[in-house]
């Protein structure tokens, strides 16, 4: 029996009951990839279903607003994904007349789309002849054919996708894909695979050389910069705050935040005094005090974000104040929103 049957076998009998995997419309397909990037099933699963819910149709979300999108999306991470989504949606019912480009090469041309998504939505959608090759993918064929190039460089990248070209079989390419990427998050899983119950266990490399926590091989990459985040938080008599959007390039773009001072060091309080803007809504401070004593270390893929928050307290209304009721409506990062519900506990 050949690799791909048994991939196909093994399939059949251990799939998981996926809210996605009951349709090939390439709206859904496109979805679920979009969200399940840099995300586990498990806590993809709810987002899909609430997007679905509230946009049935790509025509549906290309109407609605950016920060709508974002609202829903907050809690996913790398939020870029949620703006692409949002630019592609458009394009596709503005440009496309509702309808995905049917092949590899049209649906890499979408925003936010790369090899493996448009791989996907090729093969699952439309039955294209396309090998995909995620995380799940990688470690399967390391593992299987016992390769220690690392998946992450250049090289790694081209022989991977020619070694799963080269196994994928002529028929049943939707199911195949799907399968493999499957055996590879339950049977092959990166932790405390499955070996002894494996149907490729006979003939897998890294089992026969003991090989299996050291495949697939990564690049290590060092470079993790540490930055130090003070949110200002105003509160007027009245409770209410201010939030400024991130513009820029950089992260959380067209999220929500407190002003922030970034600095190249912890800041005691009278050195971030000594920074503090002398401007509305901070022209007539009563009170300055650090809402958590020690950093709020937030872990992002390359930087670390060691945050304090401090309460200004102020003498007069914050014009054109947030209220505390408002401060739901607005798309934040995960930091500010967490940060958000242990503010309302404590002072509102």
């Amino acid at each position: 029996m050949s690799f791909s049957e048994k991939i196909l076998n093994w399939y059949v009998q251990n799939k998981r009951q996926l809210p996605w995997r009951n349709t090939t419309d390439p709206y859904k397909i496109w979805l679920s990839e979009i969200m399940l990037q840099q995300t586990r099933v498990a806590q993809g699963i709810p987002y899909y279903e609430k997007f679905v819910k509230k946009y049935p149709t790509v025509q549906d979300m290309a109407v609605a607003s950016e920060q709508e999108i974002l609202k829903l999306w907050q809690g996913l991470g790398y939020y870029s994904r949620a703006r692409n989504m949002h630019h592609t949606a458009r394009k596709v019912t503005e440009e496309m007349d509702g309808k995905f480009p049917q092949t590899y090469e049209g649906l890499i041309k979408l925003k936010g789309v790369g090899d493996y998504t448009a791989s996907a939505i090729a093969s699952i959608s439309f039955g294209q002849l396309e090998p995909v090759v995620d995380g799940n993918v990688y470690r399967v064929l390391a593992r299987y054919f016992g390769v220690d190039t690392p998946i992450n460089s250049g090289p790694g990248i081209k022989y991977f996708k020619n070694l799963a070209r080269e196994l994928m079989p002529d028929e049943n390419i939707r199911d195949y894909n799907q399968g493999l990427m499957e055996f590879g998050a339950i049977q092959c899983a990166p932790k405390k695979p499955y070996c002894l119950h494996c149907p490729l266990n006979d003939s897998c490399v890294a089992l026969q050389k003991n090989l299996i926590a050291s495949l697939p091989a990564k690049l290590k990459n060092n470079s993790i910069k540490k930055r130090y985040f003070n949110y200002l938080v105003p509160l007027d008599p009245k409770s209410n705050t201010r939030l400024h959007k991130r513009e820029g390039k950089g992260i959380w773009q067209n999220l929500y935040e407190f002003p922030l001072i970034e600095s190249p060091k912890e800041l005691n309080i009278n050195e971030l005094k000594e920074l503090m803007p002398k401007e509305a809504p901070f022209a007539d401070l009563t009170e300055v005090i650090a809402f958590n004593a020690d950093n709020i270390v937030h872990k992002l893929s390359h930087q670390h974000l060691y945050t304090r928050f401090w309460i200004c307290r102020t003498s007069s209304e914050i014009a054109d104040g947030i209220t505390p009721a408002e401060l739901e409506d607005y798309p934040v990062p995960v930091l500010i929103a967490d940060f958000i519900k242990t503010l309302k506990i404590s002072y509102f």
